[in-house]
């Protein structure tokens, strides 16, 4: 008997549906409150808990008073350590990298302020509340260390999720001896603190050993073993929901304390229990961007090209925890350099442990590398942008790579037009506006991973011509319900609007973790994999069909589109897939699909997106306020599967990196280690009123080998290049490079008086 010939049915193309602006599916269920979010889910006997938390930062809990709290009306239980049973997993034990060690009251040493001493569960919320002010807690405290003068130095194993603390290319000593001059600069990027609308949550219910839990959550394959590990039950009996996410930046992805306390409480009472976290307590338990101390210096020769590179950041982590930002390695793939020298030292401070937060380690690093590139300009006697082009980076210097595709010429060229960046004077200090305000126009190169996650995705197709396309991914907001949503639709050759899409399950496929910019690649590409897997058994039907148009057709290549099966070579030969399915007399069609990135092109091809920031600044000559009036960004990342989401992100990205430069700081009390501006009072992100005009443009960008459909992210992508931007701005402005950020009145005053003297 013959073999049957292979039918060619993948149409690895995308479709109608991909490339266009398509406003969110999620868009209409938020503005009108339909939406779901964790917090918003009460079963039946809800109870409400809440934790308190420690006042001091270091020491430990010598008395727990809770007689007042469990009197009070309403309460029903106050878990202490004394009381609380102990987790199947320690939680102090970290199983994987992505993985945190957190605070559970499994003792009663406390490790930073806000950790949790006490929960008090209770009949209302207000009850939980008030039962939680009247816990009274003594203790033997000792000094709380904060900041790099204050806190314990020690060598870091790896920094990031498992990168090496140090890298080193290329002679650095011999460059420096061929070296015509040198910059160096010393800048300190502060504590930023996760501050999503939407603070994290837990609402928890048992029915024997199964759990269910509503949890806000961006990596749902990941966190559904997590908590089966920490409660001692099998995986498949945790159901976790997570179809909405108010804001998530990288705090969401990893399991903490509070969360596991929620589940515990439940658990212990036998009742539903929602533990939901207030803003001040966004300060502490559930991570943070990591404070550095950064120091940039590159050496450059006579023709003004750089010789060599040399990032050491000392950064800050919690004093039982080992997360660092990777800060130094944000250099690795930016500028032409022929030797690279990088280090990480560590410095414990008596906080929450940091962890990933938007741009990981390249919007620090950047900030800083960035500021020393325009001052690597400036003592050349070259404009920066002619600088930066002068010392473009035609492979990755730190591996000697070729970028699978690099259209970072033209992000340059395409904003620097939009922003009339030829009419610059290269001197600082020489524009002032109508009011007299001095201008100035600044500039930073923007750059990301383009990384790939293993993804899994479920498509079926029904004999009635509508489909569902399904994966655990998550949607925090960036839009990705709805680009993955056309995709998927693309994968099966239909119109969007005639398939049922779903995301946020842990019962779907596992979308890996919507996170580092790979989601859209991760689990877009295995979503149109899985419909491509529909339309390969569809052909196969379709070809063996004597009473089919595409009967013998096996060894041909066919195409799905617009729910139509058809010749590559003749799009007239073909027929509907209700047809195709009505003659077989088949109800439906189930597909599974992987997202797929081929191992040699990782192993050959440095993989990044890039883009380009213009900033234009106002400061005020008397006052040294500053105020940003114009963002313009160019950037290039593979193929844009919806401009208007990608172009929301990379505005957001780039008030993000507004935020960085003039407003975000986590400020601690150094004596008792205290957060002081631990809410939205305090803790200053940019309003409506400080937003300039932002315009984000879209450069086109085919990249053969980052995946099979040239996917890229762009979420964190905005903010790299804009923190730098603004302090060039400020600096082109009036003369003065800022020493740390946010960039501060105080200082600029300092630096102009200096300059006068």
């Amino acid at each position: 008997m013959a073999d049957t010939p292979m039918v060619a049915a993948h149409h690895v193309r995308l479709g109608s549906n991909s490339g266009q602006s398509m406003t969110r599916k999620d868009g209409l269920a938020k503005v009108t409150g339909k939406a779901n979010y964790a917090a918003d889910n009460r079963p039946e006997g809800l109870l409400h808990a809440v934790f308190a938390g420690a006042s001091i930062a270091r020491g430990r809990v010598t008395l727990l008073d809770t007689k007042a709290a469990l009197a009070h009306p309403g309460v029903v239980h106050v878990m202490t350590p004394e009381n609380t049973p102990a987790l199947s997993q320690d939680p102090d034990e970290k199983t994987t990298p992505f993985t945190a060690r957190i605070d559970v009251l499994q003792h009663n040493d406390v490790r930073y302020a806000g950790q949790p001493i006490a929960v008090v569960v209770a009949e209302t919320l207000e009850a939980a509340i008030e039962g939680a002010r009247l816990i009274k807690a003594e203790y033997d405290e000792q000094p709380a260390r904060i900041g790099f003068d204050d806190g314990e130095a020690f060598t870091p194993e790896a920094v990031g999720i498992s990168t090496p603390p140090k890298f080193a290319t290329g002679d650095l000593e011999a460059q420096r001896k061929q070296a015509a001059s040198s910059v160096s600069v010393v800048v300190e990027t502060p504590l930023q603190y996760h501050n999503a609308m939407e603070p994290h949550a837990v609402v928890a219910a048992w029915d024997g050993d199964k759990l269910t839990v509503d949890m806000p959550n961006q990596a749902i394959g990941l966190a559904k073993p997590g908590i089966a590990n920490y409660f001692g039950i099998p995986a498949e009996n945790v159901t976790l929901r997570s179809p909405y996410l108010g804001g998530g930046f990288g705090s969401k992805a990893v399991l903490f304390g509070p969360q596991m306390l929620g589940i515990l409480a439940a658990r212990e009472l036998k009742r539903p229990v929602k533990l939901a976290l207030k803003r001040d307590q966004m300060f502490g338990p559930v991570q943070h961007r990591s404070a550095t101390r950064q120091t940039v210096r590159y050496d450059i020769d006579a023709d003004n090209r750089l010789l060599a590179f040399e990032h050491q950041a000392n950064v800050s982590t919690s004093s039982f925890d080992n997360w660092l930002d990777g800060a130094a390695n944000a250099g690795l793939s930016l500028y032409a350099t022929p030797a690279i020298s990088v280090a990480h030292s560590g410095t414990r401070f008596d906080t929450g442990t940091p962890g990933a937060m938007r741009a990981p380690g390249i919007a620090t690093g950047s900030a800083v590398i960035e500021c020393a590139i325009d001052m690597a300009a400036e003592k050349a006697g070259m404009d920066p942008l002619e600088f930066r082009l002068h010392n473009y980076a035609e492979k990755d210097h730190s591996n000697g790579k070729p970028y699978s595709a690099k259209a970072l010429r033209e992000c340059y060229e395409t904003a620097a037009n939009a922003f009339g960046w030829t009419d610059r004077p290269p001197k600082p200090g020489q524009m002032r506006d109508e009011d007299g305000l001095l201008t100035g126009w600044g500039m930073g190169t923007s750059i990301f991973h383009a990384p790939f996650f293993p993804a899994k995705a479920r498509a079926v197709l029904r004999k009635d011509g509508t489909a569902r396309a399904e994966t655990s991914g998550a949607d925090m907001g960036q839009g990705a319900w709805t680009a993955l949503w056309q995709m998927a639709a693309d994968g099966l050759g239909m119109a969007a609007d005639d398939i049922d899409f779903d995301i946020g399950h842990s019962d779907l496929p596992d979308g890996s973790v919507a996170g580092g910019s790979a989601h859209t690649a991760s689990a877009g590409g295995a979503l149109f994999a899985a419909g491509n897997d529909v339309i390969r058994q569809l052909a196969e039907i379709a070809t063996k069909d004597s009473d089919s148009p595409l009967f013998g057709a096996g060894n041909e290549r066919l195409i799905g589109e617009n729910g139509r099966l058809f010749k590559a070579s003749d799009p007239s030969v073909g027929e509907p897939y209700t047809a195709i399915l009505e003659r077989a007399g088949i109800d439906e069609i189930e597909g599974q699909g992987r997202g797929n990135r081929d191992k040699a092109s990782t192993e050959t091809y440095a993989m990044f997106s890039h883009g380009a920031v213009f900033a234009e600044v106002k400061v005020d000559p008397d006052l040294y306020q500053v105020r940003v009036t114009r963002l313009i960004g160019a950037f290039a990342a593979g193929r844009i599967i919806n401009p208007r989401l990608a172009k929301s992100q990379l505005t957001g990205g780039m008030i993000w990196g507004m935020s960085f430069a003039l407003h975000e700081e986590g400020v601690h009390d150094k004596r008792t280690g205290r957060p002081l501006n631990n809410d939205f009072a305090g803790y200053h992100i940019p309003v409506l009123a400080d937003v300039p005009h932002v315009e984000a443009l879209l450069v086109d960008e085919d990249d053969p080998h980052v995946n099979d459909l040239g996917v890229k992210g762009v979420g964190e992508l905005g903010i790299t290049g804009t923190v730098g931007a603004i302090a060039n701005a400020v600096w082109h402005a009036i003369g003065v490079r800022t020493p740390r950020y946010p960039i501060k009145i105080e200082d600029l005053l300092k630096g102009a008086e200096a300059l006068k003297a």
